[in-house]
């Protein structure tokens, strides 16, 4: 990893991108995004400052976890005048995220142990079938993943 000398104090998207591992694609995307920020020298170059660094690994920690970047924005929003997250600012988001990622987990836990159920059908016509129609109301009635509704003969889809 290029090192980059403490007296600067800003960087070219190639260091930002070279020290945080990001593309330069994707810190062009966050910057699209509003979740970092440079200022444009008189060539029109990109030029952050070196607290991006952190700001990039925050965001990129927080996607790797899964969580959506209009909710790392909206983190990044409310902390005081757009400053750096902190350690501490990392805990209490995570922890508010938690609840949300315990979600995600759940709902993977039951797709993976219905999928033996469809390996063992082959053809996702089962009678209730948690994969092309999860939470199926009509399962209980009727068999399939399409129904033809009562109204005017409108297909209604499954999943």
């Amino acid at each position: 990893m290029p090192q980059i000398p403490e007296k600067i104090h800003e960087l070219t998207v190639g260091q930002l991108s070279a020290r945080s591992g990001a593309a330069v694609s994707a810190l062009h995307f966050y910057e699209a995004k509003g979740l970092i920020g440079s200022r444009r020298t008189s060539g029109n170059q990109r030029r952050y400052s070196r607290d991006t660094l952190r700001r990039v690994a925050f965001i990129r920690a927080a996607q790797r976890v899964g969580i959506p970047l209009a909710t790392i924005r909206e983190a990044l929003a409310e902390l005081p005048e757009g400053r750096t997250p902190t350690r501490d600012d990392w805990a209490r988001l995570s922890e508010a995220w938690r609840s949300e990622l315990d979600e995600r987990i759940r709902q993977l836990n039951r797709l993976r142990d219905h999928l033996t159920d469809c390996i063992g059908c082959g053809c996702l016509s089962l009678d209730s079938c948690v994969l092309s129609n999860p939470d199926d109301v009509f399962g209980d009635h009727l068999t399939g993943s399409r129904l033809l509704a009562e109204n005017g003969g409108r297909r209604r889809g499954g999943r």
